[in-house]
């Protein structure tokens, strides 16, 4: 199930990046009908990558062309990069071939009118399907929160942990991610854990995040954003604090490594860093529709999916009109906490239905792969 239709054309390598883009602009013109975008996803990695840190970049770009979002992908390589499209394909496994097409530019004379040819035949499929009525028990929702504020544990992340238990009542999926922001008040998540397997590792996410910071002699308990600080925020557990809210009162279902897929239903954690393209492009390739990100100071960055930008206080929601979707501030105002999470899960089934978000209406779509390795 998908909530988008859209065509996705996604390099291999940052080699081809503007010709991804090239594609892109000249293939807008196949927007039409049911297919309701063209997007290109360029990134910089692909090649010159060693061990776990180009186990990330395959995964992730296995991940992005299985995405239910996408009606059809074309996969750009170029050909002699480390994660070709033929090295790829063990990652990428079984697939619809009217669905994913595959170009090699070194391997044409023309990869722009190549490329354009494979383009309208997606556009062909991808036209054929129609949006139908689905039960909500459908979702799967990704939340992260960034530029936060002193209100952002009191109103917005609060309002989306009562969202998320509202969808996972239902049936419904959630995804918490950003693990360093979990870091002192990581015992409440600890705690909700369905079975002593998940405790242990939700244990493991944690240890292991902590190591990937000492690892490299960093400190662990930081609060690196000046952002953050200026908001109000004086301590990372201040911030895990807010971060843990947006969980709700939930158990916790599943713990997924970095590029996993999600498998149960309820909430999920999910191994990721708390940079928010990167996070947010991870909960998109965990197989998240949507991404709801909090935010007191504001962002306009998107993800792969479409990103909902809750404010945390009234002025920011009206001071960035055009960043913000929702405005969960009101809860300090005239609304509880009950009635503004009821308020943000009809909105949810809205964008769901086909209503864009901020980010869509300007054309934004970012996609940013965690780097953890070397480069050659």
């Amino acid at each position: 199930m998908g909530i988008r239709n859209e065509i996705w054309i996604i390099p291999t390598v940052g080699c081809v990046n503007s010709i991804a883009k090239a594609l892109e602009a000249e293939a807008k013109s196949l927007a039409a009908g049911n297919v309701e975008d063209v997007i290109a996803f360029p990134h910089p990695y692909g090649c010159s990558q060693m061990g776990d840190d180009q186990e990330n970049t395959r995964k992730v770009l296995a991940d992005m062309i299985h995405h239910p979002n996408a009606g059809g992908v074309l996969v750009l390589g170029l050909g002699c990069e480390n994660s070709n499209i033929p090295v790829l394909m063990d990652y990428i496994g079984s697939y619809d071939e009217d669905r994913v097409k595959f170009l090699q530019c070194q391997d044409v004379e023309d990869e722009m009118e190549t490329a354009m040819e494979l383009l309208k035949e997606l556009a062909v499929y991808a036209g054929s399907f129609s949006r139908e009525k689905i039960d909500a028990g459908e979702l799967v929702i990704g939340m992260k929160c960034g530029g936060s504020d002193g209100l952002s544990g009191i109103t917005a992340n609060p309002v989306v942990g009562a969202f998320s238990d509202l969808l996972v009542s239902k049936g419904g999926t959630t995804i918490l991610t950003e693990v360093p922001e979990m870091f002192g008040a990581e015992t409440l998540l600890m705690n909700r854990c369905a079975t002593p397997q998940l405790f242990e590792q939700t244990v493991s996410l944690i240890n292991d995040f902590k190591h990937y910071f000492t690892s490299h002699n960093q400190t662990i308990y930081e609060n690196p954003s000046p952002g953050n600080k200026k908001g109000g925020i004086s301590t990372l557990e201040d911030k895990s604090l807010g971060c843990t809210q947006k969980s709700g009162s939930a158990l916790v279902r599943g713990v997924l490594a970095y590029g996993e897929p999600v498998k149960v239903k309820g909430l999920n954690l999910l191994s990721a860093p708390g940079n928010d393209l990167v996070a947010s492009t991870a909960l998109a390739v965990s197989g998240a529709h949507m991404v709801l990100f909090t935010t007191g100071r504001g962002t306009p960055f998107a993800s792969p999916v479409p990103t909902v930008k809750i404010s945390s206080n009234t002025r920011l929601s009206g001071h960035k009109n055009n960043w913000i979707d929702f405005n969960a501030g009101r809860m300090v105002e005239d609304m509880s906490r009950e009635e503004l999470a009821q308020e943000l899960l009809d909105y949810v089934l809205a964008v769901a239905s086909g209503k864009k978000v901020k980010s869509e209406e300007a054309g934004f779509h970012d996609m940013a792969i965690f780097k953890q390795g070397v480069t050659l």
